[in-house]
């Protein structure tokens, strides 16, 4: 029994260390997304940290325009990020899960 225990924790940390090392990973993974009409182009990592944010020239006469332009460009970019963090971070923890009793949500 005390040797499975060791067993798990081992794979436990395994997987913890598969974790960062995903979470590593998709500081490098860049999502671009744009406004419908392209004047917005903005580009976030996975992790959600924004890299470059491209403002066509139109937008800056209009402040509340381009404040508009801004949130919903960025909501869709952090949304598509989080997608694809979650979905990366799900994986690798999923594999690395010992076989626990009642633990079945993360299969």
């Amino acid at each position: 029994m005390f040797g499975d225990m060791m067993g798990m924790m081992g794979k436990l940390k395994e997987a913890q260390k598969k974790v960062e090392e995903t979470k590593e990973r998709l500081h490098s993974v860049l999502i671009d997304e744009s406004s419908n009409d392209d004047k917005l182009k903005v580009t976030i990592t996975a992790n959600r940290t924004i890299k470059s944010i491209t403002i066509d020239d139109a937008l800056l006469q209009d402040k509340e325009m381009l404040e508009d332009y801004l949130i919903l460009t960025l909501n869709k970019a952090i949304k598509k990020a989080t997608d694809v963090n979650e979905t990366e971070i799900a994986a690798v923890a999923k594999e690395g899960m010992p076989n626990i009793p009642g633990m079945d949500m993360f299969k």
